[in-house]
Parts: C-alpha cells; sequence; structure tokens
C-alpha cells in the first residue's frame, strides 16, 4: 500500500488545527488502497499551535508534529516536510495544504485518481472549470490572483498551467528528489517558493495535472499573504525569464555575432583610414579592408562561440587549429555574401557619406551600410555551418 502524508505548515493556528485535522481524518476513512497521515510543520507559533498538534498525535498514530525552532516561512516549512515525509516517515506522496480550509479536504480523492492515472504532479486550480475565487473578494484581490497567474504564464511562456500559484498540491516523491537540488540553490522569498518549485517540476518534463476547487478565504486567524509576495514573485519570475535568454543559445550566437559585427565596423573604418585608396583591375583598397575586418570578426566570433555560445561542446586545445580552419571554411559562405554585396554596392549605388555621429566622430557611409545588409544575410548560414560542422552535437 502506498503512503501519502498531508503536510499542514501553520504559524498561529491553533483554532483552525483543532477543526481540519478531524475534517481530514474523515475524508481519510473513506479512500482505498493509500495509508493517509498528517504532518503538521509549526514554526514556533507564539499561540502554542504546537501543543495542540502535540496532544493530537499521541492519540492519532497517523499524525505528526514537526517543530521549527525559528521561523522558516512557507517554502522552509515545505521543504523540511517534505524532507521528513519522504525520509522517515517513507511517504510516496505528499500534498501541501493550509490550515484554514482555505483548501476542500473532500477533493483529496480527485488528487489521488490523476496521481494514479500517471499524473506526477498535481494542482489544485481555481481557474479551470468547477473552479473558483471567494466572490466576496475584493477588487484589488481578484485583480492581483487573476491577472498574477496571467502574467506568470505569460512572462514563463507557458499556458498549460492555469493556476500557478495554488497552494493546494500532490507531489510524488520522484518530482522532489529531482526538484529538490534545483530548489536549494535558487533562493526564494514566502510563496514564491509555490512558484519556483512547480517551474522545476515543469521544466524537468514532469506530468502536471490540475483539479477544480473552490478556493474558500479563512475565517479564523489572519492571510499571511501581503504586498511582498507580489514584489518577490515578479522578480522571481522575470529573473527566470532573463536566466533563459542569456543561457538560450541563439541569443549567445546572437550576441556574439552583434559583438562581430561592431568588431569588422570598426576595424573596416580604422583600415580605410591607414590604407591609401587604389584599384587593380576589380580590386580595390574597399575590398581589402573588407576581407581584413571579416577576418578580425571571424577570430572574435571563433574565441567567444567556443568558449560561451557552444560551452557545452568546447573544443580541446588539439581541436582548435582543424577546428579554426574548417571555421573559416564555414565562413566562407558569408564572406561570398558581404563581398557580393559590397562589391555590387560600391559599383551600382557608389561610396558616398551619408552622416557622421556628433559624439564619436564617426563618419557613415553606404560602405558600411552594404556591410551591415552583408552581415546580417550570412548570420543565417553561419549559425546553420557553425552547429552543424563545427561545434556540433557529441554522442
Amino acid at each position: 500500500m502506498k503512503k501519502a502524508v498531508v503536510i499542514i505548515p501553520t504559524y498561529n493556528e491553533r483554532e483552525n488545527i483543532q477543526t481540519i485535522v478531524p475534517a481530514l481524518q474523515k475524508v481519510f476513512k473513506g479512500i482505498k488502497d493509500w495509508d493517509l497521515h498528517i504532518l503538521v510543520v509549526d514554526d514556533t507559533s507564539p499561540d502554542k499551535t504546537y501543543e495542540v498538534v502535540a496532544e493530537i498525535a499521541q492519540k492519532q498514530k497517523n499524525v505528526h508534529l514537526l517543530q521549527n525552532k525559528k521561523k522558516a516561512g512557507l517554502g522552509g516549512a515545505y521543504l523540511k516536510g517534505m524532507a521528513k515525509a519522504f525520509g522517515p516517515l517513507q511517504a510516496d506522496l505528499i500534498f501541501e495544504f493550509d490550515a484554514d480550509f482555505s483548501h476542500d479536504p473532500d477533493k483529496l480523492p480527485e488528487f489521488l485518481a490523476q496521481i494514479e492515472s500517471g499524473a506526477d504532479f498535481v494542482i489544485g486550480s481555481r481557474y479551470i472549470k468547477g473552479g473558483g475565487i471567494p466572490a466576496d473578494w475584493g477588487l484589488h484581490r481578484k485583480f492581483f490572483s487573476v491577472v498574477g497567474n496571467m502574467v506568470i504564464s505569460t512572462v514563463l511562456t507557458n499556458f498549460s498551467i492555469r493556476d500557478w500559484t495554488s497552494g493546494y498540491r500532490a507531489i510524488t516523491k520522484e518530482v522532489y528528489e529531482a526538484v529538490y537540488p534545483l530548489i536549494t540553490e535558487e533562493r526564494f522569498m514566502g510563496y514564491t517558493f509555490q512558484i519556483g518549485f512547480l517551474n522545476n517540476a515543469v521544466r524537468k518534463g514532469f506530468k502536471v495535472a490540475e483539479v477544480p476547487f473552490v478556493f474558500v478565504d479563512r475565517t479564523i486567524g489572519e492571510s499571511k499573504l501581503g504586498a511582498e509576495y507580489i514584489k518577490n514573485t515578479l522578480l522571481y519570475i522575470f529573473k527566470v525569464r532573463l536566466n533563459d535568454i542569456l543561457q538560450n543559445r541563439i541569443f549567445k550566437f546572437a550576441f556574439v555575432g552583434g559583438l562581430g559585427t561592431v568588431v569588422q565596423l570598426l576595424t573596416l573604418s580604422l583600415l580605410r583610414l591607414v590604407i591609401p585608396d587604389f584599384k587593380i583591375l576589380i580590386v580595390t583598397s574597399f575590398m581589402v579592408a573588407t576581407l581584413m575586418s571579416i577576418e578580425a570578426a571571424i577570430i572574435s566570433n571563433f574565441v567567444l562561440n567556443n568558449l560561451w555560445t557552444f560551452a557545452d561542446r568546447k573544443l580541446k586545445a588539439s581541436e582548435i587549429p582543424a577546428k579554426f580552419l574548417a571555421f573559416n571554411a564555414a565562413s566562407a559562405g558569408s564572406i561570398l555574401i558581404q563581398l557580393v554585396i559590397n562589391t555590387l554596392g560600391e559599383l551600382w549605388i557608389g561610396l558616398h557619406d551619408i552622416f557622421t555621429l556628433p559624439i564619436v566622430k564617426i563618419t557613415v557611409d553606404t560602405g558600411l551600410l552594404f556591410a551591415v545588409t552583408g552581415i546580417f544575410i550570412g548570420l543565417f548560414w553561419n549559425f546553420f555551418a557553425y552547429t552543424t560542422f563545427i561545434w556540433k552535437k557529441k554522442k
């Protein structure tokens, strides 16, 4: 028989805990094939909630108490509870559950049904058919809840999950073991833990299901949710998205290519100042400067792509000479494109000044515009060539 542990974090929940435990025990009696337990994780509540739980635990063997010596917050309480549940208590599944009756105990069988059907992570959702939020919530609270979930979905670019902020959840041991190392590396503030844990589970490829439930506002005690939650949530999701962008290979390639463009244009401008004008048949000083500036950009791109863009496929020292030659060969298509555009531009349109940048005193002319056009067209070829021939995925 599999074991499931309902984890209830508490802080000043003395009155609520006396009624929520019997309500859960009543639901437990109707569930077969699962050994169900309750684990209360108390942050040494000033109202001595832990004393009430300790008394209950003496009479009901499936009730357990874990008391924190200092306040750990929601995330800290759940992580400590999960460690005990999946460790000494040998649970296969845990529930995240509020002590204040915000979460409907009667929904537990539906969560278990989803787990038995193959889900790894089940969310009690207020924003799917059958779910809901309190009708008497103030407009500002409804706005923050509904719009907040939309913002999270948009920033994280995941619209398959409708309720990112729900605290009513069922999580398997497999999910915990995969996500815990990632969670301990991140610093979560309060309720942001819920979003972070779910986001990491999704990224690990676990199957997430949602069960509808109607959220009920607490009638006893005070809500711990405040303005800090909104601030910390926004900081977290934008930090995640920024990190995703910075770690994205296409972004890295584009950034390195953009830097190479700067290197090329600066080199081209400097060389045109030092190389005297000449023309031998079809070879001009502008063409020579173009070739030399392209090679300067190639060297910059090769070094940065190897160290950053393709860091996971970084070349060995012995591979670099041959790969650099191959890199030059792969870049030949881009060079050809730029030469054709620059040459045709010079022949058909001509080289003439357009304007001068006032601060740096650099003159922009048609030659630079030809170069920029060729560079951007060549980037498409470069990405294909580099990923296919130079830094191809290792088996």
